[in-house]
């Protein structure tokens, strides 16, 4: 089973090409969807943070937008936020790989946000950054609710620049392109990976 690991910044379209991937029958985990059941109601990090940063948890489930509030403008409670959450995470990461295996799955591709900033990119056999021209991005992240441009500045420097992911990358996506021709760049990078598997 080949692990694909996909990244790209803020605002340059994982959650398309990761759907994009599913399509071509990928078997696919969504970090920021893992992190979703995590935060909702009886989620396994409600509690431990509920310790940690109490006003952010709303009727019982973890307020994203007050959480990102609070450690976003403060390292060391960000530092703290990660330890707390990675794991569980890394927990929901491991039983995905491990029914793909269990379910004979050729391909699993994983979007991992942070996976060049963590070092996680060792754990794959392939890398996919998608990217987008840096107007792109802005316009997409503004137009988001609740979106800042001061929130937005300040998740960019949690991140590596685009440009250095795209170096470290086996594959680029572009998603400033239409979608027909980002889908047909996916198609491609997708049957070259596949092809590598069956002349392993």
């Amino acid at each position: 089973m080949i692990r694909i690991g996909l990244t790209g910044s803020i605002g340059m379209g994982k959650s398309t090409v990761l759907q994009m991937f599913a399509d071509l029958g990928a078997a696919t985990w969504d970090a920021d969807a893992a992190v979703h059941r995590l935060y909702e109601k009886d989620g396994a990090a409600v509690e431990p943070l509920k310790e940690l940063f109490p006003d952010a948890i709303i009727d019982g489930a973890v307020d994203r937008a007050a959480l990102a509030k609070i450690v976003l403008a403060d390292t060391q409670a960000l530092a703290k936020l990660e330890a707390l959450v990675h794991p569980l995470v890394a927990e929901d990461r491991e039983a995905f790989m491990l029914a793909a295996a269990a379910a004979g799955e050729d391909a699993v591709v994983l979007d991992i946000p942070l996976l060049f900033e963590n070092g996680t990119e060792k754990f794959f056999d392939v890398t996919v950054v998608v990217s987008a021209p840096s107007e792109v991005q802005r316009s997409r992240v503004l137009a988001r609710p609740g979106m800042s441009e001061e929130k937005f500045n300040a998740i960019l420097r949690l991140q590596t620049p685009d440009e250095e992911k795209r170096q470290c990358a086996d594959y680029v996506i572009d998603t400033g392109a239409p979608l027909d021709e980002t889908r047909a760049q996916v198609r491609l990078a997708y049957s070259e990976i596949l092809k590598r598997v069956s002349e392993a």
